[in-house]
């Protein structure tokens, strides 16, 4: 066989195997695709350049496919999770003040932040104290490490639920609706207190309490201690059995301090008229005339 004809030969088969390769990667990202496997296809072409160049076994590529799939979808879960738990932006506990709250342990909140002792059990968590104490804060910022150790949080105000379910209990299906809730390990819900106390209102609170009693977790934000929660519910019996359930099983907290928005404002006003604290520019010579 001549040469040319070698060299013919060659450049046709490496033509017909650089068309196979590209018929087989297409039908790579098809079945990809079809299989809802984002993350590898994103990263495959990479992975497989890199297996044939350093003679991976096939065991070897097929565990870093896997491995980067998995990492893919956490963090896609996490992104959701995130989005669907409605959380206040800023407020975590590496942010939070704990020496301005001395009642509050940081080493007590980052156990809680496993979820692992409390969550799987239903178990509650009751945050007391005066408004600007960080009941809000601290609320928002265990829901957020919960949801990065993989729980499924949701933070609300306690009057925008309750409206919600006001109007699921109108259109029928309140009992649909807060087992639709049950998809939260936690259920945060900030302020109580500003309930107001409306038959209708307090009631579908009470339903919801009840419904996730020894199931499903809340944490509870409020001004007024449980003597005061009389003025929530409308009458004594609802307001006792709530409270029951909530105490059961519970973690209570209670945040007496000072606001830290009175005391932030304190510190802007002493601030006022005093010398700089920046560089200013130094004179360091006389300006001729």
């Amino acid at each position: 066989m001549s040469t040319t004809t070698t060299v013919v030969s060659e450049t046709r088969a490496k033509q017909v195997s650089e068309t196979r390769t590209k018929h087989d990667a297409a039908r790579v990202e098809l079945l990809l695709s079809e299989l809802r496997l984002p993350g590898v296809k994103l990263i495959w072409a990479k992975l497989a350049e890199q297996s044939d160049k350093e003679g991976w076994p096939a065991a070897r590529f097929l565990a870093a496919l896997a491995e980067h799939e998995m990492a893919d979808r956490g963090r896609r879960r996490m992104e959701r999770h995130l989005t669907e738990a409605r959380l206040p932006a800023g407020k975590t506990l590496a942010t939070f003040d704990f020496d301005s709250v001395p009642m509050v342990s940081k080493a007590q909140m980052m156990a809680l932040a496993s979820g692992d002792a409390w969550l799987g059990k239903g178990a509650n968590i009751l945050l007391f104290g005066p408004p600007g104490g960080g009941k809000s804060h601290l609320a928002a910022a265990l829901g957020l490490a919960l949801i990065e150790n993989g729980w499924r949080v949701m933070f609300a105000r306690t009057t925008d639920l309750v409206q919600r379910l006001q109007v699921a209990r109108r259109e029928l299906v309140l009992e649909s609706a807060i087992a639709k809730l049950d998809r939260y390990d936690l259920l945060i819900l900030d302020d109580i207190a500003y309930v107001t106390k409306d038959q209708a209102e307090t009631s579908v609170l009470f339903e919801l309490i009840a419904a996730r009693y020894e199931r499903r977790s809340m944490l509870i934000t409020a001004n007024q201690p449980f003597g005061e929660w009389g003025k929530i519910f409308p009458d004594q019996a609802m307001t006792l059995a709530s409270i029951d359930r909530l105490v059961h099983h519970a973690t209570i907290l209670e945040m007496n301090v000072e606001s830290y928005r009175r005391r932030e404002a304190l510190d802007r006003k002493r601030g006022r008229g005093r010398p700089a604290t920046h560089a200013t520019i130094k004179k360091t010579e006389k300006s001729e005339d």
